[in-house]
């Protein structure tokens, strides 16, 4: 089944709580690109290769891009979060708990970001429907552990393999352009550095955009009082929205971001920065293509400290890192009582 954008406006003008579903879910989309997507140019923008803004306007064309093209190729990511939660038979119900998951993302994403911190909108996510379907029905039973189990080999490839892909990149890089001197080599890097930031854009949008587009599939089917996404088909026009939505929040900024990533946590070189780049959206390919949902913000983290410990431990500022890692640690708690909270306060007022 092929939804179309006649019966998508439909839905939005006849059922309030699918509008204010799909305007939450768009917000999220538009925070993603804000929060999470300067995480793609921050190398890029510390080694001095774009300015800022130039950058973010880069990021901003090719995470529309990534949104597009990927869903196309390969929509596994969107499959395994419109499948990892049941929020049960009652569809109206439903709607409602996947209004408290994206609201709760919102507020907590916009509260980390405020304070310059990286934020994981895909841990977000996840917490945020987990606690919503825990709060509906009133226990763990809707959770899907054969799609969950994803969540945690995700969270294993974005730690333990950004680290070290970003590694072996950089080494190798240091082994073969040894003898090339200094001036040319930054001037080769630097051009390589941004087509590295532009890859790491695509795969952002290619990730993220992918699993909002399985919420934005929720959401539909639920209005449809259908319980799965199962027989329906992702149409262009909703991976234009998607696409679009994420591209404008890249390019409000996000600078703070930038530069806890790229600046405070390791100081780079540009061969270094191309590396970081090219060891995150490697990994990230490979994520998306068989249907794992990462953390981008934990992958090209993850590859700077890998790039980083190359030279010497010494070189990563580990009090970044903490600082990092707390995040993240609280965001599955944080998100998911928050989402579990508003769940419930929504089923009585709703």
């Amino acid at each position: 089944m092929e939804i179309s954008f006649g019966y998508f406006w439909t839905g939005i003008t006849g059922s309030p709580v699918l509008a204010v579903t799909i305007l939450l879910t768009l917000g999220v989309i538009f925070v993603n690109g804000w929060t999470d997507a300067p995480n793609a140019i921050a190398t890029c923008v510390a080694t001095r290769c774009l300015r800022a803004r130039t950058a973010i306007w880069m990021s901003a064309f090719f995470n529309f891009l990534g949104v597009f093209v990927m869903t196309q190729i390969n929509s596994s990511v969107a499959s395994t979060i419109s499948n990892m939660v049941d929020f049960g038979n009652q569809t109206h119900e439903a709607l409602i708990g996947l209004c408290a998951a994206l609201l709760s993302i919102v507020i907590y994403s916009v509260g980390a970001s405020c304070f310059g911190i990286p934020t994981s909108e895909s841990h977000s996510l996840i917490a945020g429907l987990s606690g919503a379907a825990i709060a509906i029905h009133h226990g763990v039973e809707g959770i899907n552990g054969a799609e969950w189990i994803k969540v945690i080999y995700g969270l294993v490839l974005s730690l333990a393999l950004g680290f070290a892909t970003g590694w072996i990149i950089c080494r190798l890089i240091t082994v073969l352009f040894r003898n090339m001197e200094r001036s040319r080599a930054n001037r080769f890097f630097g051009g390589a550095q941004i087509v590295g930031a532009a890859a790491m854009s695509f795969m952002h949008g290619a990730q993220d955009g992918q699993k909002f587009i399985g919420v934005l599939f929720l959401g539909i089917a639920f209005y449809n009082g259908s319980s799965s996404v199962s027989g329906m088909e992702i149409p262009v026009w909703l991976m234009l929205l998607c696409s679009i939505v994420m591209a404008m929040g890249t390019s409000v900024g996000g600078e703070k971001i930038i530069k806890s990533v790229g600046m405070d946590m390791v100081k780079l070189d540009r061969y270094q920065g191309f590396s970081a780049d090219l060891a995150g959206a490697l990994c990230l390919l490979y994520s998306s293509l068989f249907g794992i949902p990462v953390s981008t913000t934990h992958t090209k983290t993850s590859a700077i400290m890998g790039v980083g410990a190359v030279k010497r431990l010494s070189a990563i500022n580990f009090n970044i890192v903490k600082e990092m890692m707390l995040t993240w640690v609280f965001t599955f708690p944080g998100c998911g009582l928050i989402s579990f909270i508003t769940a419930k306060l929504f089923m009585v007022i709703l």
